[in-house]
């Protein structure tokens, strides 16, 4: 599962009116597509995510099952395998950084679905974190084209509260005296390894840490956790495409299109799939409360949180059965409607 394909988008406008003489889309797929082309599932990437890192919950007796959907990952715009600011020729790149938005990552991926695979009915949209903001926007954007959506550890409209945490971690790593206004005159190795504290305070709840729970993940101490866990993970990206994707979850909103021009509830209501919105209680992200408020917007919509201590990672639950079994069950029961 490390392997990935290119679909080439070709010269591409991107919503905040940029053009990008070149563009693609890195995806991976798994299972095989049904005759009918009934049996797709999309995937979308999160924050800081390839495809690798999230695709551990594809297999028979897991999440996502394989053996009878056809699963597509794509990469979103900004994440380092598809087009992302680290990668761009000039005159782009180098500080001309274009702002991709998640209306830019669901009109790709639509291409990928109709010009590679024939598909126009999805039979699910599955997403966690930036994921389910993609699978949010593509229920408002397309709403005759997805049969079924569950946005786990998500929201439609990126919040206040949510943003003060984006604009600590930006602040964070343009703090670095490498930092040019727009660029970095060399890798800012101190700015990512304080990006990655504060993201690990942020991401998992009070009772997480409390509870020492890192120590079933492996981990030897908590600076273990800090540098293996956090530092490990986030110094593997560069870190103004991380910067890229901050501005995309910063922006992401399902009404911010020239469809609903800044209407949320309209957009909400707009979308038809059945669906399940699946916060974590503990997530400081993208809180229950304000998950409760967006689904009461949505006609077909279910609010099933997901009772954890984990926080935001209850929705990625790699080391966690208990969470991943939820998961599991809830997805079973969204296709079997």
């Amino acid at each position: 599962m490390t392997a990935h394909k290119i679909f080439e988008l070709g010269p591409t406008v991107l919503q905040r009116g940029w053009t990008l003489p070149q563009a693609h889309i890195a995806y991976q797929t798994y299972g095989t597509l049904a005759d009918d082309r009934s049996n797709v599932i999309l995937y979308p990437t999160s924050y800081g995510a390839h495809h690798t890192d999230t695709d551990w919950l594809i297999g028979p007796d897991r999440i996502l099952d394989p053996s009878r959907y056809f699963i597509v990952i794509p990469n979103q715009l900004g994440n380092g395998l598809s087009t992302s600011p680290s990668m761009l020729a000039e005159p782009h790149g180098n500080g001309r950084n274009p702002v991709f938005t998640h209306w830019d990552n669901v009109q790709a991926q639509r291409r990928l679905l109709d010009e590679v695979f024939g598909v126009r009915k999805l039979a699910l949209v599955y997403g966690w974190s930036m994921g389910g903001q993609q699978a949010l926007h593509w229920g408002a954007i397309f709403p005759v084209a997805v049969e079924r959506i569950v946005a786990v550890c998500t929201s439609a409209r990126t919040s206040p509260h949510n943003k003060v945490f984006l604009e600590g971690i930006r602040a964070t790593l343009t703090a670095d005296g490498a930092w040019r206004g727009g660029s970095f005159a060399e890798r800012p190795v101190r700015s990512l390894r304080a990006f990655s504290r504060v993201y690990a305070g942020w991401a998992l709840s009070q009772a997480f840490y409390r509870e020492e729970l890192w120590r079933g993940m492996g981990y030897s101490s908590l600076e273990d956790f800090f540098i293996r866990g956090w530092e490990g993970n986030f110094m593997r990206r560069d870190a103004v495409d991380l910067l890229s994707m901050i501005d995309t979850w910063e922006l992401s909103d399902i009404s911010d299109n020239t469809i609903y021009q800044g209407d949320l509830v309209r957009a909400l209501g707009a979308i038809t799939a059945r669906s399940l919105v699946m916060p974590s209680t503990t997530d400081m992200y993208f809180t229950a409360e304000d998950s409760e408020r967006e689904t009461r917007q949505m006609p077909n919509a279910e609010f099933r949180p997901i009772r954890s201590i984990w926080g935001h990672r209850a929705g990625n639950p790699v080391h966690n059965a208990a969470d991943a079994a939820f998961l599991r069950a809830a997805v079973a029961d969204a296709l079997s409607r």
